[in-house]
């Protein structure tokens, strides 16, 4: 399998050495510019994913030729935005990853040339799936593989007791369709008012300037998870009360590290969610301020954060979602073999 992601390293990554476990040889393609980025592993090839720079040209020639040489049964795109790419995927059948049905707002937006160009080529794809079941329905995907986190397993640290929990944490880009006003609004409200046990709402990542009220902090710029990981694990609750979402890898991490994610009702956020755990509608303020209420309590927080622990290893484990995943590309690799003994003379 040839697996092809310029942007989601970490994830490919979780994929990639589950399928590998699993028996599957393997070549990632990728890139250095996610966050997260490392030295390259055995089974990975390292590109610089802009055409526009003359001197990525010799290195895309000699990753051509690779990827011709390794020959693979099915291969794996993933928000492919190259031109390039397109010939790194070869003749092989294609499996297309769809994490989004649309942008989430309109610095998302795609150039027209991309989306015709892109288009095109992901509409000829043997498979498309996606990571929900809301995505899938909204855009006619052939298979779902639940989403997993990118957080590698050996990074979890054990679930936080009950007496070490402290604050609710929002972390990643503060774009506006995080609905930081609402989530501001509501932590006011609990912040001032009865159910408040000291705790702070901390804002991890950058976004646009804007007031924060009481008991708020804002760690603001990049960060790598191993700076957030412990915090994030000793937290009451994980904020991803989105106002437009498809899923959210904020959501997965939360509940791979035993903590309550606090979702509205968009997209597939309440697909993903714990048995027990309501999403909340978008502009409920006081809806919001009473699941603050609830989880201030450490030892609710610790209990619920347990079972949403649970509800990851049953449903959106590596290895739940890398199987899925797994089932797809053996049935793409099946029919493309059919297809071509059906053609022999």
């Amino acid at each position: 399998m040839l697996w092809l992601s310029p942007w989601m390293r970490p994830l490919a990554r979780v994929y990639c050495e589950r399928l590998i476990d699993a028996g599957w040889e393997v070549v990632l393609v990728t890139s250095d510019r996610h966050p997260e980025s490392d030295g390259a592993r055995p089974y990975e090839r390292v590109l610089d994913p802009r055409p526009k720079t003359a001197g990525t040209w010799p290195e895309f020639a000699r990753e051509l030729r690779h990827a011709r040489s390794f020959r693979p049964d099915v291969v794996v795109t993933e928000l492919v935005r190259d031109p390039r790419w397109i010939a790194l995927a070869g003749p092989a059948p294609r499996v297309n990853l769809v994490h989004d049905d649309r942008p989430h707002g309109a610095d998302e937006e795609l150039p027209r040339w991309e989306r015709r160009l892109f288009g095109r080529w992901n509409a000829r794809a043997a498979s498309t799936v996606a990571f929900s079941g809301f995505v899938a329905r909204e855009i006619g995907a052939s298979a779902v593989a639940p989403l997993t986190s990118d957080l590698d397993d050996a990074l979890v640290p054990p679930v936080v007791p009950a007496a070490d929990r402290r604050d609710f944490l929002a972390v990643g880009r503060l774009s506006a369709y995080k609905n930081l006003d609402v989530t501001l609004a509501a932590w006011e409200r609990h912040a001032s008012g009865p159910g408040w046990r000291g705790d702070e709402l901390v804002l991890i990542g950058d976004g646009p300037d804007r007031d924060l009220g009481k008991a708020v902090r804002w760690r603001r710029g990049p960060y790598s998870y191993v700076q957030v990981t412990s915090d994030l694990a000793a937290a009451k609750g994980s904020v991803a009360h989105y106002r437009r979402a498809t899923q959210s890898g904020v959501q997965v991490l939360a509940m791979q590290l035993g903590v309550v994610p606090i979702v509205s009702d968009a997209g597939a956020l309440p697909e993903f969610q714990p048995p027990g755990e309501e999403p909340i509608g978008v502009d409920d303020v006081a809806g919001l301020a009473r699941a603050f209420d609830a989880l201030a309590d450490p030892e609710a927080a610790a209990r619920r954060g347990g079972a949403a622990r649970e509800h990851y290893l049953r449903r959106h484990a590596s290895t739940v979602s890398a199987a899925a995943l797994g089932a797809e590309l053996e049935r793409v690799i099946a029919t493309a073999r059919l297809r071509e003994n059906r053609l022999r003379p």
